[in-house]
């Protein structure tokens, strides 16, 4: 699938709490695309906030004005992210693909009129004939005559 621009937008980003921050105004491209993600920040975020990411730790770091700013997360959050992230991804796949299945796929109906033949059916030695209707002596079933202990 592909997204395409809409446009951009500038907006002010800031890293960190009021004692230690970083601020820039960081360019975005906006594209109409259902994701998990409401941003992605990339190298020319990194450079201009001077920030080096660590994905082995998820973690963030950058300058700031009182010490190194941190920004980080839990693997438990990132495994909750990355599992809603891949039922999202499954999703819109599946909706792509669903209407080419219906027009190249042909339902299968069973026709129920046609006659079947019971030579395929092979019953077990332990079964016994019960009828059904008493008045109907065409109507009986099989059934088994020792069942199992489970």
């Amino acid at each position: 699938m592909q997204a395409y621009s809409l446009g951009q937008i500038d907006i002010s980003v800031m890293f960190g709490d009021h004692a230690n921050f970083h601020t820039e105004v960081l360019t975005f491209e906006v594209v109409d695309f259902p994701g998990s993600y409401h941003t992605i920040l990339e190298r020319p975020c990194y450079a201009k906030f001077m920030a080096v990411p660590n994905y082995t730790y998820l973690k963030l770091k950058m300058p700031g004005p009182n010490g190194v700013i941190t920004m980080g997360s839990t693997f438990s959050h990132t495994y909750t992210c990355d599992h809603e992230h891949y039922k999202l991804a499954t999703s819109i796949v599946n909706s792509a693909e669903l209407p080419k299945l219906v027009n190249t796929a042909a339902p299968a109906i069973p026709d129920y009129n046609e006659p079947t033949s019971m030579s395929a059916f092979h019953p077990i030695e332990e079964t016994k004939v019960v009828e059904v209707d008493p008045s109907d002596p065409t109507m009986m079933v099989r059934i088994r005559i020792k069942l199992p202990t489970k």
